[in-house]
Parts: structure tokens; sequence; C-alpha cells
């Protein structure tokens, strides 16, 4: 059984892990690609902080495609920002090209519900190519399919109530800006909060053209409710500034954010259902003060009530292990824009990742069952 190919785009700081990983679980890394002039030529190594090369060099992001037309490659991993339309290009270029690929990118988790023209189009061109794109990532298991899979031991759900927070000094720069850390309390009104002072209406006509930023919790409740087979009949979603105790130093920003100014924000979204479940789910992103840390905070309510709680998950560290662990799943899965919904739950990979996937002319009794 020949390796799984990769290419890494975005060599920041997820991709520290996401390489590391990919090559302990047996793929062979054929490229890597970065818009950062202080990476270009450097080998990955660089990044994944080991001393010896590992001969491959970074590479410019306008060399991507050609790259792509000239080698064989199974899957890109992508991670680079928060929302679809900002990836789209290199999703395109992936789907045009015949190749699968996987982002971390938030709103790829399921960009059905705030960028649906992007996702038919993107759809479209997956199909025609017979490749596979889709987001995962820490959201995947710990605001998706753990929570889908405890509803599936409730006789009767009412609401579904999450809150998960997240350092964004671990996740790069453009994160941390999406959430309006460093901003002033009337520079995050105006920039963040001002996007959800609107009606539904005027959401739903942002939505349609492409214009919406959604919350990571839009998403998820999106795909939370298609993984239940719930109808959809209302979501909103409100953006709180998180605030400055005292002055707190961002390593990531370059910057020391001053008291009374933002660290970041606290999204609700909250989603009623044709079948009479709420989903409420709040998302809290900021650059933490010293004596903050992590959590993921989750209630079924109905009958009967059940409540998980985890501290101190190491965040960075299980989004890039799920995105690695899914590439099993990407390879099997139905050609197009394929959310994980559609997918079998994420499960831990003992062996190679191409021991879970059928290649042509492999042996199915290698695939240990997982493969179609």
């Amino acid at each position: 059984m020949r390796k799984i190919t990769m290419v890494q785009y975005g060599c920041g700081k997820m991709s520290a892990y996401t390489m590391r990983y990919a090559l302990e679980k047996g793929l062979k890394i054929v490229g890597a690609f970065d818009i950062n002039p202080s990476l270009i030529g450097k080998d990955i190594s660089h990044v994944v902080g080991q001393d010896k090369k590992l001969n491959v060099k970074i590479q410019e992001a306008n060399e991507f495609e050609k790259f792509l037309q000239n080698h064989d490659v199974d899957v890109v991993v992508v991670t680079t920002t928060s929302l679809f339309a900002e990836n789209y290009p290199i999703y395109e270029i992936c789907a045009r090209n015949g190749v699968n690929a996987i982002s971390t990118c938030e709103e790829a988790f399921y960009a059905q519900n705030s960028s649906p023209k992007l996702a038919k189009k993107l759809d479209k061109i997956a199909k025609e190519h017979g490749c596979t794109i889709c987001g995962s990532g820490y959201q995947d298991v710990f605001w998706g399919n753990l929570i889908s899979v405890l509803a599936g031991a409730t006789h009767k759900i009412t609401k579904i109530k999450g809150k998960s927070s997240y350092n964004v000094e671990d996740y790069g720069i453009s994160l941390a800006k999406v959430h309006g850390a460093g901003l002033s309390l009337k520079e995050f009104e105006r920039q963040v909060a001002a996007n959800d002072n609107i009606s539904s209406d005027e959401r739903k006509k942002l939505i349609n053209e492409g214009k919406f930023s959604p919350s990571y919790m839009w998403n998820v409740n999106g795909w939370l409710a298609s993984k239940l087979g719930l109808h959809v009949i209302e979501q909103t979603q409100k953006c709180l500034p998180q605030i400055a105790k005292r002055n707190i130093e961002s390593s990531t920003l370059g910057m020391t954010i001053k008291k009374g100014d933002c660290t970041g924000m606290s999204a609700v979204v909250t989603t009623t259902t044709k079948e009479g479940i709420v989903i409420e789910s709040q998302c809290i992103g900021k650059v933490y003060d010293k004596d903050e840390f992590d959590c993921n905070d989750w209630t079924i309510e109905g009958e009967p009530n059940t409540r998980v709680v985890i501290e101190r998950p190491s965040t960075v560290e299980l989004t890039c292990a799920t995105v690695i662990n899914r590439i099993a799943e990407l390879l099997c899965a139905e050609p197009g824009y394929t959310t994980t919904d559609k997918m079998c739950e994420n499960f831990y990979k003992a062996n190679n990742i191409d021991k879970y996937v059928e290649f042509v002319g492999c042996d199915c009794d290698d695939c240990d069952g997982h493969c179609h």
C-alpha cells in the first residue's frame, strides 16, 4: 500500500502540529506553501521543530496550483484563516485539480448556512473533478460529534446548550483580529458587534449575498441540526466584547491590550427548530489573562439531563489531531463539498492513515474494514 501524499497550505502555528502528526501517521509531505516572505525557502523542519531536514521547502502561495498540476497529491491540509470566502480560492484550486482538501477554517465546518452560494459552487466543482473538500478540527469532535453521541443516549431533548472558550493567542494573528482582540469598545461596536445588530431579513440578505460574517457557533449549530435531522426555523447571533480587567500582553498581536479594551469576544447563537429543540451555543475567544484557561461545557436538557465539562483541553493539539485523523474519512467520502456530518464519527487511528483508506490496487483485507 502506497503512502498518502500531502501538501501543507499555511505554515504558521497550527501547521507545526498538522505536519508532525501527518508524518507520524505515515503520510508523505511533498509540498508546503505560505504567503509569509520570512518562511519562503525554508525547510519544513524549521516549522515542525526538528533538526533533521525533511527536504521539503516552503514555497510561495502563487506557485500552489502549478505544483498540484505537476505532482501526485492526495490531500491538501489548509491551516490559514477562519472565513470561508477568504479560503475559497484555495479550495477551488484544489477542486479544479481533483485534489482532496481538509481545512481548519471554522466556517468551512458547515458553510451551507452562512455562505450557501460559495458552498454550492465548490460542491459542483469538486463533484465534477471527483474530489472531496471539507472542514474539520476541534469543533468536529467537541462541539459536534460529542454532542450528537450524547443525544443518542437521550429519550427526549428540549434544549442543547453549549459554551466553549479558547485563547486566540494560540491560533495566530488572523483569528485574534476576527475576534476583535485589541480593539477599543467603540471600535468593537463598529467593526464587530454592528454586524449582528440587524433584523432576520437583513441577515438572510447578507447570507444570500455572501457578505455575512458568522461566529464559529453559527456553523456548529447548522452542523448539529443537520446531524440530528432537525429542521431550522430561525437562527440568531449576538457578539459581545470581552473586556480586559488589567493590561494584558499579547505576543500574537504584538501589543499591550489596555485595561477596558477588548481581549476578544463572546458569540451567542440561538437556533430554533421545527421539532421544538432549541440549540443555544456560545464561544468565547479572547487573549487570556494569567488565570484563565480553555473549557468546553455542554448540557443536553430533556429526559434525562446530561452535562459534560472538559477543562483545559489541549485545543490546538486536538484540532490538528482531528484534522489528520479525518483524512481517512475524507479520502473515502463522496465527492463534493462534503461536510463531516455526512461522515462517520471520527475515531482513533491506531495505525498509519493509509491503513484505513482504499487505494486503487490495495488489498482490502489491510484496510480494517474502514474503506469503501
